[in-house]
């Protein structure tokens, strides 16, 4: 079996709240996807995804994903996308770095390795561990008592965990904390995630003003040093996020006990596979985890779905289904989410049909 075709298409995902903020003031109404399709000389095809939040948000864009395949594309030509490990040392070493171009390559890859086995992604991860995934909310960054309503609507639909948007005005932020702990029940749990978005002294007037709270600190500041010392200075749980990018960083967080959980995106760290060694050191190391991606439709959702469900419930701390957030349905069979939780399909590969009138005329296909 050899790659014979690489597609790529550009879809728009529309939120359903109409914008999306989070902190410097950053926000997007409209969310630009690109689904890869890789085909094979048999004829199998298989689907992933990689959306970026923004320009802005980590070293990756949009336009970078399509002009990235474009140029490691012809070398993948003629390769086995079975042969999982073995494409991914050809990606890095045929083009070096942006490992948020690879991701939706390897997903693809993921998702025909599945359908030649005939078993579901989650399977060939490792086995599904119970019988659903926990999901967050994110909450948009708005005004404290709006942050609390939207909370409290979304505790409605079964969500018991909520990753508040702060980074911004840090007395501002410590009156969202607030106003949203005050409504939150014991079984709850909530994230004061800043994105980066506080300077040093800023986060730890933060930390300290909230002390009293049980909430979670998220990603505080924009360098790995910075977060760190607001770790050495707080008591409440720690995560990081976009620091962590690598193994190697990984490895050097542990070893300084930064953090107590950590956010794991597929596309940030290069597609399943990379993932999945990141994950699996996790849980070799003892720290639980956040796993999603950095946002996307019905196929992304679905990739998470598969990647968390593999994880053992012990050390899965939250997941996301990102496709319930998005006004534009692209793929049949995707997670939905029930009461909170989500499961993935047993059906094999990813479990998705993708949409072609929703997916229209590839932008450019790469073959033999």
């Amino acid at each position: 079996m050899k790659i014979s075709c690489i597609s790529a298409y550009q879809v728009n995902l529309p939120l359903k709240e109409g914008s999306y903020k989070w902190s410097g003031g950053k926000s997007v109404s409209v969310f630009d996807s690109t689904i890869v399709c890789v085909e094979t000389d048999c004829g199998m095809k298989g689907y992933g995804e990689v959306c970026p939040l923004g320009p802005y948000y980590l070293p990756a864009y949009a336009e970078g994903v399509r002009a990235g395949i474009r140029e490691l594309g012809p070398h993948l030509i003629g390769m086995d996308p079975r042969e999982l490990s073995q494409l991914n040392h050809r990606m890095d070493a045929a083009f070096k770095g942006h490992p948020y171009v690879k991701s939706g390559i390897d997903i693809a890859c993921w998702d025909i390795l599945g359908k030649v086995t005939n078993l579901p992604v989650s399977i060939l991860l490792g086995g599904r561990f119970g019988e659903s995934v926990r999901l967050y909310r994110a909450i948009s960054q708005l005004p404290p008592d709006e942050m609390a309503h939207n909370v409290n609507q979304y505790r409605n639909e079964g969500y018991t965990r909520f990753q508040l948007k702060v980074g911004g005005d840090p007395d501002t932020d410590i009156e969202r904390i607030r106003a949203v702990s005050a409504v939150l029940g014991a079984q709850e749990r909530l994230v004061a995630d800043a994105n980066t978005g506080w300077t040093q002294h800023e986060a730890m007037r933060v930390v300290r003003a909230v002390k009293d709270l049980d909430v979670y600190i998220e990603q505080p500041c924009l360098t790995y040093e910075e977060c760190f010392a607001i770790r050495q200075h707080t008591n409440h749980p720690f995560i990081l996020d976009e620091n962590i990018d690598s193994l190697a960083m990984l490895m050097r967080a542990k070893q300084d006990l930064a953090m107590d959980v950590v956010n794991l995106k597929i596309s940030k760290l290069g597609g399943l596979t990379r993932a999945r060694q990141a994950r699996d050191l996790c849980v070799s190391m003892g720290i639980a985890m956040t796993l999603e991606d950095s946002w996307g439709g019905d196929i992304a959702t679905a990739a998470i779905a598969h990647f968390a469900h593999s994880t053992p419930e012990e050390f899965r701390f939250t997941s996301t289904d990102f496709n319930s957030y998005v006004t534009v349905e692209t793929a049949l069979g995707a997670p939905k989410r029930h009461q909170g939780f989500m499961t993935t399909s047993n059906e094999p590969g990813l479990g998705i049909t993708p949409i072609p009138e929703v997916l229209g005329q590839a932008v450019f296909e790469i073959s033999s």
